[in-house]
């Protein structure tokens, strides 16, 4: 642990996970003496479960129980504000990593900026993810630098900030999917100036749940960026199949631009051509499908506020 903590109020770090995971490590090394890491798991059966009373100090594990009406994600979220002692929140994720002074970091942001998001960058695991790339660093990477969105892998804020209050917060957690989504609407976030890289997919069935979801988001909490996507998706394939030429030299233009503006170095930018040629085709399956599946359970989201939690 560090002793560098005493010029700032103390964190609580919410981690949901059910296992242990490298990111457990890294950020537990991270704490200050007077931070605590609550790593939220599902229940008893989960795997890291079994490493109640053994964790390094600082560090809680949490059981969440089974959601109803929301989101396991969501639902986890809910039960560690609960359980958090401490008004400065940080929310992380254990799928990336954070390097050596990572929470430290976005404590300075928060004394400079108030309540701040990272930005993830998604690099596809399948071949699916990969032709999405482009549309992830678009969808994913601008729109949460740009757009005050809170990437729920990395955002601190503290209890106050919360606009309407920490029960509104918690009551409408309870009643939906997305935890990042549902943050946004009640704080108020900037983005810093840093990407962190989240792996996406590993087969080509979850990276189609995982676009279902991903739309269903932005419908539910942004229907006029949703409605904005469709219509882009549309004009620029219609653009690419139409005129190829111009049509696929300007996709990959406005593709290079993101990944040069957040120092992506990866060639999938190559692919926004293809990407968009499929995107309606995509769109349409998002908007014809009833569930998706997330974390091991199946979802039915008809709106923001109405949730269904189905066997898989």
């Amino acid at each position: 642990m560090t002793s560098t903590d005493q010029d700032r109020p103390p964190n609580s770090v919410l981690l949901p996970t059910v296992r242990w995971a490298d990111a457990c490590d890294e950020v537990a090394g991270q704490l200050g003496e007077r931070d605590e890491l609550l790593v939220i798991c599902d229940t008893a059966d989960d795997p890291i479960a079994d490493r109640r009373g053994t964790t390094p100090d600082g560090v809680r594990i949490v059981l969440a129980g089974e959601p109803e009406g929301c989101s396991g994600k969501a639902n986890a979220i809910a039960v560690g504000m609960e359980a958090a002692a401490h008004d400065r929140i940080v929310w992380t994720d254990d799928d990336f990593a954070h390097p050596d002074h990572w929470l430290a970091t976005l404590n300075a942001d928060y004394e400079r900026q108030g309540p701040t998001t990272e930005i993830p960058v998604f690099v596809g695991k399948d071949p699916l993810a990969r032709l999405l790339e482009p549309a992830y660093a678009l969808g994913g990477t601008a729109a949460v630098s740009a757009g005050g969105i809170a990437w729920g892998g990395a955002v601190v804020f503290e209890r106050d900030d919360l606009r309407d209050g920490r029960d509104a917060f918690l009551a409408d957690l309870r009643r939906t999917v997305s935890d990042d989504g549902t943050l946004s609407e009640h704080v108020d976030v900037t983005a810093a100036d840093r990407t962190r890289t989240v792996p996406a997919g590993g087969s080509i069935r979850g990276s189609l749940e995982r676009f279902v979801r991903f739309f269903r988001i932005v419908r539910f909490h942004a229907p006029l960026g949703a409605a904005f996507n469709v219509a882009f998706a549309v004009a620029f394939a219609a653009l690419c199949l139409f005129a190829p030429v111009i049509g696929v030299t300007l996709v990959t233009a406005i593709s290079a631009g993101i990944y040069a503006r957040f120092g992506i170095r990866r060639a999938t930018f190559l692919l926004a051509g293809p990407a968009v040629i499929v995107s309606p085709l995509l769109l349409a399956y998002a908007l014809a499908r009833r569930t998706f599946v997330w974390g091991g359970r199946r979802y039915r989201w008809r709106s923001l506020f109405d949730v269904e939690v189905l066997p898989v």
